[in-house]
């Protein structure tokens, strides 16, 4: 493995070929894209024990979150912003494992329910216990700079157009200290 950062080291190549002005951008994009494999990563090893992948543990969590512990498919796409043939596999996988069921809405027949099954429910309770023992409580930054980066992130994402929650990282920030004390 070598001792130097590619990132920093990439940063330098476009510097010196004249492309000084995308030089920090590319960096930018590039280190953030390194940050999020490093950190699926980390969720991943977390998830494997229990059978999951990031993204069905989020199907079922938000699963979990629903008053009925159901939800339209469309709905989950809606809310994690992919594509419904990505909720579809995924649901297709979890029902294969138990996790969760597919069933039609008595009021509406076209309307299809990804529904979260008693194993499931322990399965995604356990997975989150280990996420936030594991992973989320300890990110790899201290609580200041989760706070700036989380707040940094939301706008990049603001800018390019995504849905962004109008608290920001500070508010969170109190919003843990206070629960610990």
């Amino acid at each position: 493995m070598t001792d130097r950062d590619p990132i920093a080291e990439a940063r330098q190549q476009w510097v010196s070929h004249g492309w000084a002005d995308a030089a920090d951008g590319m960096a930018l994009i590039t280190s953030i894209t390194r940050a999020q494999q490093l950190l699926v990563e980390r969720v991943e090893d977390v998830l494997r024990p229990h059978g999951l992948t990031f993204a069905r543990y989020e199907i079922l969590r938000l699963l979990a979150f629903s008053r009925r512990r159901s939800m339209p498919m469309s709905r989950l796409g809606s809310l994690l912003q992919v594509h419904a043939t990505s909720v579809t596999s995924a649901v297709d996988r979890l029902e294969k494992q138990g996790l969760a069921e597919r069933l039609r809405l008595e009021r509406d027949r076209r309307v299809v329910l990804a529904s979260l099954t008693t194993k499931g429910a322990e399965v995604v309770e356990a997975a989150t216990a280990d996420l936030n023992a594991r992973v989320f409580t300890s990110p790899g930054l201290d609580p200041d700079q989760v706070a700036a980066a989380t707040e940094l992130l939301t706008s990049l994402r603001a800018t390019h157009g995504d849905t962004v929650a109008q608290v920001t990282a500070v508010h969170a920030k109190g919003d843990a200290a206070r629960l610990r004390e």
